[in-house]
């Protein structure tokens, strides 16, 4: 048996996608009433909304940083007589 664990920014593109699919449900208001009906509230929902997006925020950031790591590195590669 083997277990791999990876460290990776590409999990933000389903977060991405599972918001976008819930915002547009939420916005018809699909499904909502079977929730609502076993007690919870609307408010609810869009925290979650909220709490997923900043989520795509911060892996987006992380994204950003560690390419911005990489370019640097690939520059100093590049030359590394400084010429």
């Amino acid at each position: 048996a083997s277990t791999f664990i990876g460290n990776s920014t590409s999990i933000q593109e389903m977060f991405r996608r599972v918001s976008e699919q819930f915002t547009a449900m939420f916005r018809r208001k699909a499904f909502l009433h079977w929730y609502t009906g076993e007690g919870m509230d609307e408010m609810e929902f869009t925290e979650a909304e909220s709490n997923m997006n900043d989520l795509v925020s911060e892996y987006q950031q992380y994204q950003d940083a560690t390419a911005d790591e990489e370019g640097e590195y690939y520059d100093e590669e590049e030359d590394p007589q400084g010429e």
